[in-house]
This record gives C-alpha cells, sequence and structure tokens, in this order.
C-alpha cells in the first residue's frame, strides 16, 4: 500500500533529481544553460548596458533577450549586430537571430543593481562637489522675499537660510 503521508518539497526534489530521465532534470539543465548563456551575453554588452538586459530564452536558434525599456531597447539595438556576430563566434554558431523584448520589472532590478554599485564606489574625491549659495544671493533672495506674496516669500527665506548652513560647512571644511 502507498503511503500518503505528506512528504518535504526537499525530498521529492532531491528525488526527481537523482532521476536522470525526470522532468525536473531537464528543466534544471535548461536553466543552467540560460544562466550560462545570460553571463555569456553579459560579457558582451558595454557595462552601461548590463543591469538593464537579461537573456529571456533561446528556442529554435532566436535569442530572446528583455531590456527595461524602450530606451534600452535602443541602445540594445545599436549593439545587436556585434553582438550577434560575437555569439555566432564564440557560444552559438546556430543564432540565426536576437528577438529584444520590454520587460518592466527589469527597471526595478537595474535601479537597485546601480544604486548599489553607486553606494560600493563612493568616494569622496570622485563626488561632484556640492553647490553652496553664497551670502551675496542670500541677501538679494532675501530682499525678494520683502517684496513678494507671502507663499513665495516663506520659500525664498527659507532658501536664504540655506545660504549661512553652506557658509558654515564651507568654513568647518576649511578649518580642517
Amino acid at each position: 500500500m502507498r503511503e500518503n503521508r505528506p512528504q518535504l518539497l526537499d525530498v521529492l526534489f532531491d528525488d526527481a533529481i537523482a532521476a536522470e530521465n525526470g522532468p525536473l532534470h531537464h528543466v534544471q539543465q535548461r536553466a543552467t544553460a540560460l544562466l550560462k548563456l545570460n553571463r555569456a551575453v553579459k560579457g558582451l554588452l558595454p557595462s552601461q548596458l548590463q543591469p538593464w538586459c537579461r537573456v529571456a530564452n533561446y528556442r529554435q536558434s532566436v535569442l530572446v533577450l528583455e531590456t527595461a525599456n524602450a530606451s534600452w531597447l535602443m541602445r540594445l539595438r545599436y549593439e545587436q549586430p556585434a553582438l550577434l556576430s560575437a555569439l555566432r563566434a564564440q557560444i552559438l554558431p546556430s543564432l540565426s537571430s536576437i528577438d529584444i523584448r520590454i520587460n518592466p520589472s527589469l527597471m526595478t532590478r537595474g535601479h537597485n543593481m546601480t544604486q548599489d554599485i553607486a553606494k560600493s564606489t563612493k568616494n569622496p574625491e570622485n563626488s561632484p562637489p556640492l553647490r553652496h549659495l553664497s551670502l551675496e544671493s542670500a541677501k538679494e533672495l532675501r530682499g525678494l522675499a520683502s517684496r513678494s506674496p507671502e507663499k513665495l516669500r516663506i520659500i525664498l527665506e527659507r532658501l536664504a537660510a540655506l545660504a549661512g548652513e553652506s557658509a558654515n560647512a564651507t568654513k568647518s571644511d576649511g578649518d580642517k
């Protein structure tokens, strides 16, 4: 009689993977092949395109790439002939064409990836200088605020107050 008790998913997957002919084994092989192909394609792309593009599929000698939006799609189309010839020469001699599709979910993933890269490479020497509001500009803003309607006056005075903060930050930087 067959046991009808619940089994752990890990056990089921391990049994399915152990069977060389099982459907899960073919899925795993296909996923591994697509991951390797994705790494190869990203290695051939310019660095600014890499976070915004990935391999979606390869079927019937057609490579399907996904990109985040129409802007990246156009940039990828400029790279398409070089990418096609490089992939034919190095990895996929049977490759006939590349199909590029837009997948908006890549936008958030690519944005998060670029933010992480920016945080990890952030150096004070490489960052652009902060803008400072001069005391003369603050004086002009206060003069303009005195002749402006109340809502605009409040905004201009708040902006003029930033001049004092930026001047203090500049002095403290100079003292170091």
